[in-house]
């Protein structure tokens, strides 16, 4: 690392690929880490056999989080955020953005908890499916979590079921 920490500076010269840095030098070590995505959607439900507000319809801006792990690549990228989107808006977003979510998540009672299982399963698939399986080393979903409202959520984790 060069320059005083916390000095303000303008760099000198900016690192040229090849000539200051090599392909070589891009990964820094081989350990799985793990990155986080959200995103947010917006979608009405009701609760069945349930006493209270939420037996009526209603509607949520609901917050998914997701924790992807992976082993970087030659280039010292895990899982790229990009990549992680692209699942999200192909194969989980469809079924839940501006939609009635009794009509379109299989057959259950749409409560975050269900949902959050949901989500953990349809990014698995993803993950393990072409052509994100190969994009992303050893790719797996760590965590969902789920926020119904800005300080309520449900939350899915791979160590409560995997071993």
């Amino acid at each position: 690392m060069n320059g005083t920490p916390g000095a303000f500076r303008i760099v000198d010269r900016l690192q040229q690929f090849g000539e200051d840095i090599t392909a070589a030098d891009l990964k820094y070590k081989h350990y799985r880490v793990m990155v986080s995505k959200e995103f947010t959607f917006d979608a009405a439900h009701h609760l069945h056999a349930y006493e209270g507000k939420c037996k009526n319809l209603h509607g949520h801006t609901y917050k998914a989080v997701f924790g992807i792990s992976a082993y970087p690549n030659e280039i010292g990228i895990a899982a790229d955020f990009g990549l992680v989107k692209d699942i999200w808006k192909r194969d989980i977003e469809p079924f839940l953005d501006h939609r009635y979510l009794n009509e379109t998540l299989p057959l259950m009672n749409t409560t975050a908890e269900n949902m959050v299982i949901w989500l953990y399963e349809q990014m698995e698939t993803a993950l393990s499916s072409e052509p994100y399986a190969s994009q992303i080393d050893q790719g797996r979903t760590e965590f969902v979590r789920l926020y119904e409202t800005p300080t309520s959520y449900a939350e899915f984790r791979r160590e409560w079921v995997e071993l």
